[in-house]
């Protein structure tokens, strides 16, 4: 992304946690960021795909991190998903998302409460993934409602501490606290053998099944995740920089978030990035192409069923 697109998106959001999203006017983010009418449109349709893209930054970033965190980790440590937890609930208070989300839900602006609801499903299909590293296949019929009811005692946990405390050691005690008894939790419902929503149900609110496979997904990301951390290690022009940083997401968005990936588009990108000067990257794109022939025969079987 360009430097001036993020300095309006940056520079929106911070009128947005200020004055509140429907409160803004286009007119106070092109007064508040210093550009025109005309490259406001050139980058956004409308004051709605702006906090769209508001939230893909923020949520780029926090998977990024959370994904860094696991990087020559055993995935079943749960003290890495607590960490992991940690940031989470750190960006939410940070970047007022909870608050934002409160107004999006106010408005009649469908696409954009789909946006927020498909964000919200990705974000409970990563628990339960995670619930699948800490807890075990075996566990795997009970943790979507284990997820769920967890995602809910931590939040009512969290804003109820708020009122007495907004230091991020509160938030710390708070999701170690609300972890602990996930453990309980967990235990008590497999025991009991009781279940309320199969796991089955998130293939069925996020479509496509390739995209539902986690195994593929944290590949990516553990390949994916180094390879951004070198960029400026190796190219100290801030334009190379971003060069490759763009690559890498659109290698991301084909392969995570669009309904028909392009296959020629992802290996196209992929060469560029094999032809970097330095020539790094080269035992990294080989596991990348790897992964992306896999994730395409998969894509084949689903149209042949």
């Amino acid at each position: 992304m360009n430097e001036r697109k993020q300095h309006v998106i940056n520079k929106a959001h911070q009128l947005f946690i200020e004055k509140g999203f429907q409160a803004t006017s286009i007119q106070d983010i092109l007064d508040f960021s210093g550009i025109s009418k005309g490259t406001f449109y050139k980058y956004f349709s409308s004051k709605s795909e702006l906090l769209i893209a508001i939230y893909k930054t923020i949520f780029k970033k926090l998977a990024k991190d959370r994904n860094d965190l696991l990087i020559g980790k055993n995935p079943s440590d749960i003290e890495i998903f607590i960490k992991q937890i940690e940031l989470q609930m750190i960006s939410n208070r940070k970047n007022k998302l909870i608050a934002l989300y409160e107004e999006v839900m106010a408005t009649n602006d469908a696409d954009l409460k789909q946006y927020i609801r498909i964000s919200r499903l990705r974000s409970l299909r990563w628990m339960v993934q995670r619930f699948i590293d800490i807890f075990g296949e075996k566990n795997k019929p009970y943790l979507l409602d284990c997820a769920i009811m967890f995602q809910g005692f931590l939040q009512n946990n969290l804003q109820y501490n708020r009122m007495a405390t907004d230091s991020n050691e509160k938030i710390s005690d708070v999701v170690r606290y609300s972890v602990n008894r996930l453990v309980n939790m967990v235990n008590e419902v497999t025991e009991a053998g009781e279940q309320i929503h199969e796991p089955e149900l998130l293939d069925k609110w996020l479509p496509g099944k390739h995209k539902n496979n986690h195994e593929l997904i944290d590949q990516f990301f553990k390949i994916v995740g180094p390879m951004r951390n070198s960029i400026s290690k190796h190219f100290p022009d801030k334009n190379d920089q971003e060069r490759y940083h763009e690559l890498l997401d659109f290698i991301q968005e084909e392969f995570m978030h669009t309904r028909a990936p392009r296959k020629y588009l992802i290996e196209s990108t992929i060469q560029t990035l094999q032809n970097n000067p330095a020539f790094i990257w080269k035992k990294d794109l080989l596991q990348l192409n790897q992964i992306i022939t896999v994730f395409f025969q998969q894509l084949e079987q689903e149209e042949e069923e």
